[in-house]
């Protein structure tokens, strides 16, 4: 039993003969407010916000600076509310939403990670020769640039691709659309792709088998990409001989 906060949330308990009941039950709802349904504003932002909004919440990048900032160990939360910052050290298994990279995180007890690498490799048939196969989803989201942008994941070769799907995290500009392809192929996984904020698109294709490592491209149409990101994810299988003996 923990004496006086509860052992997952760090919530403080009224006591018995507590005096001043409102401050530990106050205490608590802020933090409820803060951790559930937890919304992060960034964990990319370095300097303590000027002017935060009440009750916003940071995931503090590595060397945060700023009065109430410095010193905090990274990944921490730090909570804004009444003019004061606190500092909140998250469970394993705490899901967050990114609002800046439109995506969910999982703290997974030493770092936040993307949900969907959480689930990146998965095993769905194996021999009793251990050979294997495995669902694989690569994530990246990508800057935009100039005439085509490469992401610097691969299509790994001797895999096989389901689909390539994309969503627009940040509204593209310069471009009035774009592709999203390969080499030779710009189009494969959809072209005349939308340009605001959250246009997505599910490119399904054959399945189709790869042979050599393959970066997959964006292609600007209508002009040249000058701003935005697209978060792109590649869904495959790849598959393991049996093992040597």
């Amino acid at each position: 039993m923990f004496d006086e906060t509860t052992p997952r949330l760090g919530l403080p308990y009224v006591l018995a003969a507590q005096a001043q009941k409102h401050i530990p039950i106050n205490e608590s709802l802020a933090r409820l407010d803060g951790l559930v349904q937890l919304a992060v504003e960034s964990r990319l932002v370095a300097v303590q916000p000027a002017a935060p909004a009440g009750g916003a919440v940071w995931v503090l990048p590595a060397g945060a600076a700023g009065s109430a900032w410095t010193g905090q160990a990274a990944g921490t939360l730090m909570r804004f509310e009444a003019g004061a910052w606190e500092a909140l050290a998250p469970a394993e298994g705490v899901l967050a939403w990114i609002k800046d990279e439109n995506q969910m995180v999982v703290h997974d007890g030493s770092t936040w990670v993307a949900l969907s690498t959480s689930f990146k490799n998965t095993t769905v048939a194996a021999s009793p020769g251990l050979a294997n196969t495995r669902l694989e989803i690569r994530e990246e989201e990508v800057t935009v640039t100039g005439v085509m942008t490469p992401t610097t994941m691969v299509i790994p070769a001797r895999a096989v691709v389901l689909a390539v799907t994309t969503r627009t995290t940040v509204a593209v500009t310069g471009a009035t659309a774009y592709s999203c392809g390969i080499s030779g192929e710009t189009g494969k996984f959809g072209s005349a792709l939308g340009v605001a904020k959250n246009a997505s698109n599910i490119g399904v294709i054959g399945p189709a088998a790869f042979y050599a490592d393959t970066l997959v491209l964006l292609t600007a149409a209508g002009g040249a990409f000058t701003g935005g990101k697209v978060r792109v994810a590649v869904h495959l299988l790849r598959f393991d001989a049996p093992a040597s003996v």
